[in-house]
């Protein structure tokens, strides 16, 4: 079998190539109830993600694609994967036989799950029917089939077998919920078109460009509406082929991008299959039953859908300020084949803080040759906005969400050893840190954002001093290793006196954290009910964002009287009455009590038990979101899966450790899932997890032996480092009932 010259990827030398863990992957989890996520065709990372656009909108279509759905409107080479906001859906085509209507409703066709086919890298549906079809009846409806690379797709259609019009239409104007600007398909030949498509949605002025190659020449290209275009085919029981590549930057970089015509579409899928292996297959591991096994693998494939490849083959990329940027030829030098990017320096599709609390700190142990492109990423986008990604989304900040989300995951590339340039990523976080923005003003002049100013103003403190944390750890190291700098050394001491803020924000009066405004006053009490989400809280409420003091546990166990009181206040928070108020935000989902699984600034909670010294509590309620708040069925995430979040978490809650505080590598033990797990960590390493004794009742975890060594001391809870991981070796975990 030939490996396209496009992927630039090549066999991680210690992984066995025989094992096919795609089997294990099941894309239809998280397609039902809020999980959002994508359906389609695509490879790890990849800027292509091809698949059906569904007739429905809403929040619950944010991928353009729900369990629920009934009709396609066409097949997009966009698409986003679990987020809480719509957009993308670009450059879609649509198969015909007959005349239609040119809008979205007239292209709207039926469909069904049981003549759907999908799993990674591969998407098959018949049109025309909402009922299932038998094999033998297949051919009297349109056959679709989707495979991609990391900047292609191809799609194979078949018409019905005898049918008088072959037509495809190339729809430019319907997206996921933005609005086009502009749009432009030209015929460069019978056999490519070339164009573009800019919208403007939550990425407020987005740029795709496309090229696109018929197997078949075209004989009439029409532009049946604005926006609409109209190609026909002379009619053929054969396959269509349609060779479709994006680009960021131009239709001549669209078109260098595109792979060669002798590039089959079953080599192609081939190639796809094998991308999800060799990925999949850097975490070896096995379950105790097949249920888990493919939560797990699906948690794996959803976990590297993004970030996303938004550079080109040559290099070249539009910038945060929407410049284009031709490449060098120093992008060329850290090549690394292990790495699934190939040569790719820009990624975007940056759901930071979703991500920062577990899908990064999962990419830095298993990721380890992506990390490069990671930081370039961070400090390019530093260089062209002058401040640091929020949520990145096709070279646009949309500035969604609260803090300063990326601050914790360079600090954390840089504590770990993957940032060269750690002077300007000093500088990237620190002017990030200290800009007059997005509240940030009120953080120098009170420390704390004033709810008179900012919705959202207690959940935008806490962030910015776990941000605050994270880069004053990072200045700390930067110290040790290059010296004392004046400089650095008071902005470092400046930001962790600043993380420690939320000592203020602790209103006795009622026992949880609330805002205050610019006078330094808390809010009257007299209708606090802690269950409550107001307008000073995003996405949660009182109960919930007690607990986001991840960096400074200890002082929070301080605040609210000691060990045994932390204790009982977590204990409460898992025994109160789930009921919300009418008010509170969708994504308030996955209770337990009034912890909230469905949404990440609850990740990490039941991980404070083990380091208030109640490891077992921690293993009991991690056991508890294992088997009832992730399934193997369309709804079985209990939220958005927010860009590979929820995955993540599952993945290293799965492996028996979480990393509670924002950077730094200190992994909780929790409750292991797999019987036994090979990590490969890079450089030829593998880090292997046996777990012995495990059952459905025996979840606790007695003791643990890094190397055939105690882990930990006595009395202390079990924190496995990130070098003990990345050196190599074996971790032995002793379950009991």
């Amino acid at each position: 079998m030939r490996t396209s010259k496009f992927f630039l990827l090549a066999f991680l030398p210690v992984l066995t190539v025989a094992q096919d863990f795609t089997q294990y992957v099941d894309p239809h989890i998280g397609t039902g109830d809020h999980g959002h996520v994508f359906v389609g065709a695509n490879i790890p990372f990849g800027m292509i993600n091809a698949g059906p656009t569904q007739l429905e909108t809403g929040w619950d279509w944010c991928s353009g694609y729900h369990e629920k759905g009934t009709k396609i409107v066409g097949f997009a080479q966009t698409h986003l994967s679990g987020t809480g906001c719509s957009d993308l859906g670009d450059v879609a085509i649509m198969p015909i036989t007959g005349d239609v209507e040119y809008s979205r409703e007239g292209l709207a066709t039926l469909y069904c799950h049981d003549n759907e086919e999908v799993r990674p890298g591969y998407y098959s549906i018949l049109l025309g029917t909402d009922k299932k079809v038998a094999e033998t009846e297949a051919n009297k409806f349109i056959h679709t089939e989707i495979t991609a690379n990391q900047r292609n797709a191809i799609y194979r259609i078949t018409y019905p077998k005898g049918a008088r019009v072959n037509d495809l239409i190339v729809d430019l104007n319907n997206g996921v919920g933005d609005i086009l600007r502009y749009a432009r398909l030209t015929m460069m030949s019978d056999r490519l078109c070339v164009g573009f498509r800019i919208s403007h949605g939550w990425a407020n002025d987005q740029h795709c460009y496309f090229s696109m190659r018929f197997s078949r020449p075209v004989k009439i290209s029409d532009v049946a509406q604005q926006s609409y275009y109209r190609l026909s085919f002379e009619p053929s029981d054969e396959p269509l082929l349609v060779t479709i590549a994006l680009s960021p930057v131009s239709e001549i970089n669209a078109m260098q991008n595109m792979i060669p015509e002798d590039v089959t579409f079953n080599q192609m899928r081939t190639d796809a299959d094998n991308a999800w292996n060799r990925e999949l297959r850097r975490v070896k591991a096995t379950f105790q039953n097949d249920r888990d096994r493919r939560i797990f693998y699906t948690a794996m494939y959803h976990f590297m859908v993004a970030p996303q490849t938004w550079d080109d083959a040559n290099g070249d990329w539009r910038g945060a300020n929407n410049h284009v940027y031709r490449s060098g030829t120093s992008d060329k030098k850290e090549e690394n084949a292990d790495s699934p990017i190939g040569t790719s320096r820009y990624l975007t599709t940056l759901s930071l803080w979703d991500t920062y609390r577990a899908a990064a700190p999962l990419s830095t142990i298993i990721l380890p040759e992506m990390m490069p492109a990671v930081v370039e990423t961070y400090l390019r986008i530093f260089r062209e906005q002058h401040k640091l990604p929020v949520w990145h989304l096709m070279s646009q900040e949309t500035n969604c969400m609260v803090g300063c989300p990326a601050v914790p995951v360079l600090a954390d590339l840089l504590l770990k050893g993957y940032v060269r340039d750690t002077t300007l990523a000093w500088q990237a976080m620190e002017q990030s840190l200290l800009m007059d923005e997005r509240g940030l003003d009120d953080m120098k002049k009170w420390g704390y954002v004033a709810n008179d100013h900012h919705g959202g103003s207690l959940s935008m403190s806490l962030e910015y001093m776990l941000a605050d944390w994270s880069a004053a750890e990072a200045g700390k190291a930067i110290l040790s290793a290059k010296g004392d700098h004046p400089g650095i050394r008071r902005t470092t001491d400046y930001l962790h006196e600043r993380s420690l803020g939320y000592k203020h924000l602790y209103d006795p009066r009622v026992g949880f954290l609330r805002s205050k405004n610019s006078h330094g006053e808390f809010n009257g009490i007299g209708d606090f009910n802690p269950a409550h989400q107001t307008k000073d809280y995003t996405e949660g409420n009182p109960w919930q964002y007690l607990w986001l003091v991840p960096h400074d546990v200890e002082g929070l166990v301080n605040m609210l009287g000691g060990r045994e009181e932390a204790v009982k206040r977590l204990d409460a928070l898992f025994a109160a009455d789930s009921q919300l108020n009418a008010e509170a935000n969708p994504d308030i989902t996955g209770l337990i009590g009034q912890y909230a699984h469905g949404n990440e600034p609850s990740h990490h909670t039941a991980y404070l038990y083990a380091l208030m010294g109640e490891p077992r509590k921690t293993a009991r309620l991690i056991h508890q979101i294992q088997n009832e708040l992730y399934t193997d069925q369309p709804a079985g995430l209990c939220g958005n899966e927010d860009v590979g979040q929820m995955s993540a978490w599952y993945i290293l809650s799965a492996l028996g450790f979480y990393q509670v505080e924002p950077c730094g590598g200190r992994y909780v033990l929790g409750s292991p899932l797999v019987k036994e797990a090979t990590l490969h960590v890079g450089h030829g390493k593998t880090f292997t997890i046996r777990t012995h004794g495990l059952s459905a009742k025996a979840f606790y975890i007695k003791r643990a032996l890094l190397n055939g060594q105690p882990l930990g001391s006595k009395n202390e809870p079990l924190i496995l480092r990130h070098e003990d991981i990345m050196r190599g070796g074996t971790l032995d975990i002793y379950m009991s009932k």
